[in-house]
């Protein structure tokens, strides 16, 4: 069956058309606090993000907190004066000249990085550890994989560009650009036999719904006998920000 494009793979596209100020903010009048940027005339863009994953390494995966778009950027902070390390889950405002059209965005000329002193909540690093803790069992299910899909359309705590960056960073901590869709998308373009219940090469689809402030559910899917899911599950959010979750059941066929 010949494979066509999803509705919402934009994530798979090499470039992105239109990346340009992340909220179209000006920069105000008076330099950033706790940074020694001089910005003069003509001075960069602002905009705010949340970090998503690579505060460790300083290869910071961003989303945009306006939350409406479904962007991902990605920041390498080395050269960059910082007060203090950012932390995965903080918004930090970033001071920049343009936006290259890549995918990811990526910046130019970043003049410096600022914390907005918000409360830290990285519920993004939650549902990036339970992606990979439902990688890690049952590992032949998703062993070799060409094609990894995912999909959070019901997932609800999260913002439209939050989630295309969880996506992105999934995909790329595995070497794969991910696919966006259901279930039934996947069907319809190609990826999967629906007949069958088959993928159509060596796939498999990742999907998470639910709440970290209610319950959720995470599931993997390879083929009609090929499947796993954590379910009824339950999250709590440390007073630093972080998350932890346990599992209600699991359930594999």
């Amino acid at each position: 069956m010949k494979k066509t494009a999803l509705p919402l793979v934009a994530l798979c596209l090499a470039l992105l058309a239109g990346c340009g100020p992340a909220d179209g903010a000006a920069l105000p009048s008076e330099s950033p606090a706790d940074t020694s940027a001089v910005l003069v005339d003509g001075a960069p863009w602002f905009a705010t993000f949340r970090v998503v994953a690579g505060a460790e390494t300083g290869e910071l995966v961003l989303a945009a907190n306006d939350g409406t778009s479904g962007e991902v950027y990605v920041l390498n902070t080395e050269g960059v004066s910082l007060d203090r390390p950012v932390e995965n889950g903080e918004l930090i405002n970033v001071y920049y000249e343009a936006v290259m059209e890549s995918f990811p965005c990526q910046f130019s000329n970043v003049t410096a990085v600022e914390h907005t002193e918000t409360e830290r909540d990285d519920r993004c690093g939650l549902y990036l550890q339970v992606l990979s803790d439902l990688w890690e069992v049952d590992p032949g299910l998703n062993t070799n994989l060409e094609e990894l899909a995912v999909d959070l359309s019901e997932l609800t705590d999260l913002s439209e560009s939050e989630k295309a960056a969880v996506t992105w960073a999934f995909g790329n901590a595995h070497c794969l650009m991910p696919i966006t869709g259901t279930w039934e998308e996947l069907v319809e373009a190609g990826y999967i036999d629906g007949e069958n219940l088959s993928w159509n090469g060596n796939g498999c689809l990742f999907t998470l719904s639910g709440s970290a402030d209610g319950t959720f559910r995470a599931d993997k899917w390879a083929s009609g006998l090929g499947a796993y899911t954590f379910s009824d599950c339950t999250a709590k959010m440390g007073k630093d920000g972080s998350w932890s979750y346990t599992i209600g059941y699991e359930a594999i066929s």
